[in-house]
């Protein structure tokens, strides 16, 4: 298929998905009254609705899917593993780790800021140590190095985590993790929304610069060095960039897995297994599905409202089993 037709077909999705995402939720609103909202006129309580509370969220939703998708395309990509994901390089679970010590210490009471700084230096830090851990082994940094010491950072950090809420001061911070560890787009601000865009879009446009690199990868490491691949520098932009934009999207949402695994693997016949030419699409992709999925948690009639990262944990983890087999089934 080719790419601007599937670029223009879920570009519409999310349109789509967008539109139903303003005008939905738990106040009716009419979609005259969304439309004029958004732009801040018509109806003051149906503009403040609108601008204070659903487009934040519609715009973090966009902003973490496209940042989930492109990461776990760009991670597919460079590790050729179709079962690669953002959680696999430890990322998410340091940036996750970094979110809960400010709770645990208080910081988050201090300050909007201190939450999403803590996470986001979560994920610097596992991405330092990722990276040092792989330049230093024997193979030049190689793919299986990145994987081991993602795995075993990725413990550490859900270790440390546990520990964090076992020793917690008091069941109100143990209940705060625990609901942000869930991963939800509730009661998000504009503020939320500005302060991870710079981060995914910064992380974003390193992962699309390595689309050449990534295709030339496909056909082995020493192919690509001879088609002049610097193999330690894509190893580098694609972790890198993968720390920016997931390391940001975790700081405002909490954990939300498998949609890094989920969105690329959909799209991936699509576009002839060319790890170049699937990140793109991942991006919106993952923000179509993110968005659908906080619709779709807004819409569940259940006495709460069912966390976003519970929800893609429910729809992913089977999917992820699934995949597993059929990997198994070709390699034998």
């Amino acid at each position: 298929m080719r790419t601007l037709p599937l670029l223009s077909g879920l570009a519409a999705a999310l349109l789509a998905v967008s539109a139903a995402g303003l005008a939905i939720g738990y106040a009716p609103l009419p979609l005259s009254g969304v439309i004029a909202g958004v732009f801040g006129y018509g109806d003051p309580l149906t503009a403040a609705v609108v601008r204070e509370i659903r487009l934040p969220r519609l715009l973090l939703g966009i902003e973490v899917g496209a940042a989930l998708g492109i990461a776990g395309a760009a991670l597919q990509g460079l590790l050729r593993n179709p079962l690669a994901e953002p959680g696999l390089i430890g990322v998410s679970a340091s940036a996750g780790l970094g979110a809960v010590v400010a709770f645990y210490f208080g910081f988050a009471a201090l300050s909007p800021y201190a939450l999403p700084a803590m996470a986001m230096a979560g994920a610097l830090v596992a991405t330092g140590i990722v990276l040092a851990v792989a330049a230093r082994s024997g193979d030049g940094g190689g793919s299986l190095t990145l994987i081991l010491a993602g795995i075993a950072l990725s413990s550490l950090a859900i270790a440390l985590t546990s520990l964090a809420m076992n020793l917690a001061p008091n069941p109100y911070a143990v209940t705060e993790m625990l609901l942000w560890l869930m991963g939800s787009l509730k009661d998000r601000t504009p503020a939320d929304a500005l302060t991870a865009f710079p981060f995914i879009l910064a992380g974003g446009g390193l992962l699309l610069a390595t689309g050449r690199g990534l295709d030339a990868l496909t056909l082995g490491e020493d192919a690509a060095r001879s088609l002049g691949i610097d193999l330690a520098r894509l190893r580098l932009a694609v972790v890198g960039g993968s720390a920016a934009a997931v390391g940001a999207s975790v700081a405002v949402s909490g954990s939300i897995g498998f949609v890094g695994l989920v969105v690329p693997h959909l799209l991936r016949p699509l576009v002839g297994h060319e790890p170049g030419r699937l990140l793109l699409p991942s991006a919106l992709g993952g923000a179509v599905l993110v968005t659908l999925a906080d619709l779709a948690s807004r819409l569940i009639p259940t006495a709460q409202e069912v966390m976003l990262g519970v929800l893609t944990a429910l729809v992913g983890a089977p999917f992820f089993l699934v995949l597993i087999l059929r990997v198994r089934r070709e390699a034998w």
